[in-house]
């Protein structure tokens, strides 16, 4: 549970810091981007591996969030 814990904090830094470089309109926006995808996606596989329905939650949350964060790459890079 110790590295669901620590998934869940890097996943929540990466996205206040990415959101806070695509308001900015940031040249690195759409890398850092890709970066939130990988660490949201880590976040999601090591959520889903625990049954508790806060886990469960937070691996769907975190699922959409990569998406997301994939789709604001490939338009920032465009």
């Amino acid at each position: 549970m110790a590295r669901c814990i620590e998934l869940d904090m890097d996943c929540a830094q990466i996205c206040r810091l990415a959101a806070g470089y695509m308001s900015r309109g940031s040249r690195f926006a759409a890398s850092l981007c890709r970066l939130c995808a990988e660490v949201c996606e880590a976040c999601a596989q090591e959520c889903a591996r625990h049954q508790m329905e806060h886990c469960q939650r937070c691996a769907e949350a975190c699922r959409r969030c990569a998406e997301e964060c994939r789709r604001m790459a490939q338009s920032a890079s465009a």
